[in-house]
């Protein structure tokens, strides 16, 4: 029997690689891709900012013109809105479903310049609509 070359030595898909290099996908350089490839300004995002997954929050603000969305935002499947409450401006980003994308999206927060990310969870009814253990 002789001896099969290693597949990893032979796909010119594994030659020249640099396996301990750092990541060129970091936020800040997704950020800046995006920004080029969208053709759109730098913009800082405000210092505090809510993720909202089931986007029930971004939406109430929104539906009552209480939010705006902020159009210079580079982040792909995302969109980011502004709105204040009590004289401090927040950004909201809503639907950022999945661990691995939420954190993604806050790293591309911080990386535009939050301080300060709240992320909004599901916590059942806040004013009672209809009595729950009633199926319709």
């Amino acid at each position: 029997m002789r001896d099969e070359p290693d597949p990893k030595s032979e796909s010119p898909l594994c030659k020249s690689k640099s396996y301990d290099a750092p990541s060129v996908f970091t936020p800040d350089s997704l950020l800046q891709q995006a920004r080029r490839q969208k053709k759109l300004p730098e913009e800082t995002v405000p210092e505090i900012c809510v993720l909202d997954p089931d986007g029930d929050v971004v939406h109430y603000l929104a539906e009552r013109g209480q939010a705006e969305p902020v159009p210079a935002w580079p982040g792909y499947h995302t969109d980011l809105y502004r709105f204040e409450r009590g004289g401090e401006t927040f950004g909201i980003i809503g639907c950022a479903v999945g661990a691995s994308f939420a954190v993604l999206v806050a790293e591309q927060l911080f990386a535009a310049g939050c301080e300060l990310l709240i992320s909004v969870t599901s916590s059942g009814q806040i004013r009672p609509r209809d009595d729950p253990r009633i199926s319709s």
